[in-house]
């Protein structure tokens, strides 16, 4: 080009790669790579470059995902057989599928393209993390918590929105665990005592008055008639859950 250049100065006018190593062609003024070279004549002819050699198609060219190829090029990288519209791309390079899944890369259960990065792996599938979303929001979880169900995957607002248990006490979603007494259920911190307040579990004694829980020390402190009252219907109520069969004698 009629000048001196730094190696590291000396580089092409589109692409910024160093021309040092790589050989360049003066192209209106300017000095370019091959591959820019190539591209910006194919744009003046009006036609594509292909993308395995860089150079301009002459013929008829091979679309893929928008890239052209000459046909004898679009071949697999690797066995070099013709490709097909399940071809594979990883860094650049073309691949078939037998040759892809030896490689052994991940596709995302998503988009059904390569996993070059990090890798989601959740519902049985391997994800690109942006593409692992929730299934009512469709927003990434970004490595937060996911709940799933059916086969789907939510965030935990959504999921308890949707399938969440509904506290007795607060009248929350429970979006923790969940305490399952007197055919309700309660948040952990919300199942206590309607009497004293003082917290109780599965573990402790508690009686059902008036549909609420009521712990053993305040039970005892009803009146006795009360309690007696509390009792049948106690009863009542467990041999309603598990009725005896009756024979039925003959005439």
């Amino acid at each position: 080009m009629n000048n001196n250049w730094h190696p590291g100065c000396f580089r092409c006018e589109l692409c910024d790669v160093e021309l040092a190593d790589l050989g360049f062609v003066k192209n209106a003024g300017r000095h370019l790579c091959r591959p820019c070279h190539n591209r910006e004549k194919a744009k003046g002819l009006g036609k594509h470059i292909c993308q395995r050699c860089h150079l301009v198609i002459e013929e008829q060219p091979l679309m893929f995902r928008s890239d052209a190829y000459h046909p004898d090029h679009f071949s697999c990288t690797h066995c070099r057989k013709e490709l097909t519209s399940e071809a594979r791309e990883l860094k650049g390079e073309l691949y078939c599928l037998p040759c892809h899944d030896k490689m052994g890369v991940p596709i995302c259960g998503a988009c059904r393209r390569p996993i070059e990065g990090r890798v989601v792996n959740a519902l049985g599938k391997q994800w690109h993390v942006e593409h692992f979303v929730c299934a009512k929001c469709e927003k990434p979880f970004l490595g937060h918590r996911h709940y799933e169900k059916k086969g789907l995957a939510y965030c935990e607002t959504h999921y308890n929105q949707l399938f969440g248990d509904v506290c007795y006490s607060c009248s929350h979603v429970i979006e923790g665990d969940v305490v399952s007494a007197l055919n309700k259920a309660w948040c952990v911190n919300c199942f206590s005592c309607s009497t004293c307040n003082s917290k109780l579990t599965l573990k402790n004694k508690f009686v059902e008055f008036d549909m609420k829980p009521v712990c053993k020390r305040c039970y005892e402190k009803l009146p006795l008639e009360l309690k007696k009252r509390l009792k049948r219907l106690s009863e009542l109520a467990a041999r309603k859950a598990n009725p005896k069969s009756v024979g039925l004698g003959s005439t």
